[in-house]
């Protein structure tokens, strides 16, 4: 059986080696459903789990409740186990504007999204990982929750490849398309495969480099992994497992089936609408799910097709969807990361999407099945669970009920660091206040966090702090996930001295290089000046050994006050250990991970590159080419193409820079020119 192996120069330290062995006999040798880890900031919560799940070693599912904590998570443990696979798991949106409708005035939002291909690799990745190895761990967000195809059809669909084995080249084509590849014999990207003769070239849904099959007649001669890019040969393989590009795989008779059903569901729904005299929602649901049914039966899919998810997969009304705990073992342990505030996140999932689900499905815009394509209720995933970890700071009131209030707790931190000092300043000229602390954290290297109460005044008091000369940035939900990992990033390369948020400047983050955390208004009372919300946030200076945090107020509040009390409870605690092992604390070093979005805009610029410089081109035959496409566009009456192309002639004669450079002799550096135009008119000739 594949182990996990943690590789770190690092050795437990502090009250993690009491809290891995505790943990670990909880769920070995006493067999405990339920456990909790209560660990403060910086006491190094990430390298227990990665601990206890090596000495586990069982597949590890660990849900956070937002996307960047998410990606920081994923980063840490890649890092932990570079030998294992480590996946990542969130919605492949960069934006999403659910479908709705609202009846008072009438209008319909169509389902609006920018879709992330690199997110949806990862997403795939994942599954594949699970239902192939046991020594995998999964970093997800709520997303996991979610409805996804079956994971029996998901893994009867694997398509296994060996060298030897007998197979007509019509048939393997066939099984690329059924797992929804498609063919482009002109590029090969991911989730499309291109035929040469007997040599078919395929580039995985889930992966980053692309497999090469050569046959012999009907048989498999060879077995390789290449790059996408270049077509070179990386690796000779016997065997390759090639698995679906889409998480919605169906057979043939399954879709049969589905558009049966489908159709049967149509036809009681259209008599509900008349029988009642709703004409209007009669025609206009007949109209979107036939249009959906000659999708399904001619390619295997349709836009929206998980709101048909009940037919697909053949579960009655009402029934669990699948989703990504589906496709691991029975013995999988779940990992619940800042679990006060996922736990309660997992919960509202169910409802909010139910309400706007039955408004579309009351008038006509969705079939009741729709209603089947949901997240899980939060006691269907209870349900689901074997052995569970929560981790916080501040666990919230469900996990300790489950523990029956026991838990594993991890105050001292193996820097010896100190929980930070709190101060309370007047909330009358904050502002001035925190310009001079930031400027004199600035100058000694350190950063600074503020927290607001709204977006609005993020934005504005960041706009401020810049126009005084500080470096500064705002950080809230607008802003998509990977640009704020990068943003977060850059507050550690010191491209800014300052952060200002709302509520994302919380659970955490790992940021040693802050040193101040200052909170305004903390005594407006409400969710986001809550105990819970005031321990996290000022934990986000705890990595450093000068911090502080300023709390501007005009009143101590309970939760202030309650703040206060178990900051100074935690800070004796670790001054005792400290004092009686001889520690001197000192801030956490920690390197500043190359991320995700560093990883894909890499990759990026690799493919382009390479493209650009597959072979040189001349840039005069471009133009002919060009030409003759646009006279052929003019004799057939397609103006609008013809014109589509005369601008692009235009851009490319009236560009001296690419003719300069075209005019470059072979040898000569100037005649990449030449590449580089004929990468882009290239790429045009394909976007038509």
């Amino acid at each position: 059986m594949d182990a996990f192996k943690l590789e770190s120069p690092l050795r437990p330290g502090g009250d993690q080696p009491r809290a891995i062995d505790q943990l670990v006999q909880g769920f070995a040798a006493d067999k405990k459903r339920f456990q909790t880890l209560l660990g403060v900031t910086g006491s190094g919560k990430t390298f227990t789990m990665a601990n206890v799940i090596e000495q586990l070693n069982r597949p590890t599912l660990i849900i956070s409740h937002n996307k960047t904590l998410a990606a920081q998570l994923y980063e840490e443990f890649r890092e932990l186990f570079p030998h294992n696979a480590v996946e990542y798991f969130v919605s492949y949106y960069d934006y999403y504007q659910p479908e709705a409708y609202i009846p008072a005035r009438d209008i319909y939002i169509e389902k609006d999204s920018s879709r992330n291909d690199d997110l949806d690799r990862l997403r795939l990745a994942a599954t594949s990982a699970v239902v192939s190895r046991r020594d995998t761990i999964v970093v997800a967000s709520v997303s996991c929750i979610f409805g996804l195809g079956s994971p029996d059809e998901y893994k009867a669909s694997v398509l296994d490849l060996r060298v030897g084995k007998t197979m007509p080249r019509d048939d393997l084509l066939k099984r690329f398309v059924n797992l929804q590849y498609d063919r482009n014999d002109i590029v090969l990207d991911r989730g499309n495969f291109r035929v040469r003769g007997d040599v078919i070239e395929l580039f995985p849904a889930h992966e980053e480099l692309a497999f090469r099959i050569e046959l012999f007649g009907d048989e498999i001669e060879k077995l390789a992994i290449i790059n996408p890019l270049t077509g070179a040969t990386l690796e000779a393989r016997d065997q390759l497992y090639v698995y679906p590009a889409v998480h919605y795989v169906l057979p043939q008779d399954r879709i049969e089936s589905a558009v049966a059903s489908i159709r049967k569901e149509l036809d009681e729904r259209l008599d509900y609408f008349r029988r009642q005299g709703k004409l209007l929602e009669a025609q206009r649901l007949a109209a979107r799910t036939k249009y959906d049914l000659e999708m399904i039966l001619e390619v295997g899919y349709c836009s929206g097709i998980e709101n048909y998810s009940r037919h697909l997969v053949g579960s009655p009304p009402g029934a669990k969807p699948y989703t990504l705990v589906d496709y691991f073992p029975k013995d999988f342990l779940l990992i619940v990361d800042e679990s006060h505030a996922t736990i309660p996140q997992i919960g509202a999932m169910y409802n909010g999407d139910r309400a706007r689900k039955e408004v579309l499905v009351e008038h006509g815009f969705r079939l009741p099945s729709a209603l089947d394509n949901r997240p899980m209720r939060f006691e269907e995933f209870e349900s689901m669970w074997d052995q569970v970890l929560f981790v916080s700071a501040t666990p919230g009131p469900y996990e300790l009920r489950k523990t029956a209030g026991e838990v594993v707790e991890q105050v001292i931190r193996p820097t010896g660091l100190l929980d930070p000092l709190i101060s309370v300043r007047p909330a009358r000229g904050q502002v001035p206040d925190l310009l001079h602390e930031i400027q004199v954290r600035a100058a000694a290297g350190q950063r600074t966090l503020v927290t607001t109460l709204t977006k609005r005044l993020a934005e504005d008091l960041s706009e401020y702090i810049q126009q005084t000369g500080i470096k500064g940035a705002y950080l809230h939900s607008e802003i998509d996930t990977l640009e704020r990992v990068q943003i977060l990033r850059e507050l550690r390369d010191g491209k800014y001295d300052v952060l200002v948020g709302v509520n994302l400047l919380r659970e955490g983050l790992d940021l040693p290089e802050v040193s101040l955390v200052a909170i305004l208004d903390a005594d407006k009372e409400g969710f986001l000046r809550s105990a819970t919300s005031l321990i996290q946030t000022i934990g986000r200076c705890a990595r450093n050994v000068n911090a502080e945090v300023y709390l501007y107020a005009d009143k101590i509040t309970p939760a202030m006050q309650q703040t206060m009390d178990e900051t100074a409870r935690r800070r004796t605690l670790q001054e005792a250990y400290n004092k009686e092992h001889g520690i001197t604390p000192e801030t956490i070093r920690k390197a500043i991970r190359r991320g995700l979005e560093e990883h894909v805009q890499a990759r990026k610029t690799a493919r382009d590159a390479i493209r650009a410089s597959e072979e040189a081109y001349d840039v005069t035959e471009s133009i002919a080419e060009l030409e003759a496409e646009m006279f052929a566009a003019a004799e057939a009456l397609d103006f609008e193409r013809a014109a589509r192309l005369r601008d692009r002639i235009k851009a490319l004669k009236d560009s001296p820079t690419l003719f300069s450079l075209a005019s470059g002799s072979p040898g000569d550096p100037k005649s990449a020119g030449q590449k580089i135009t004929k990468a882009t008119a290239r790429r045009d000739r394909r976007s038509r």
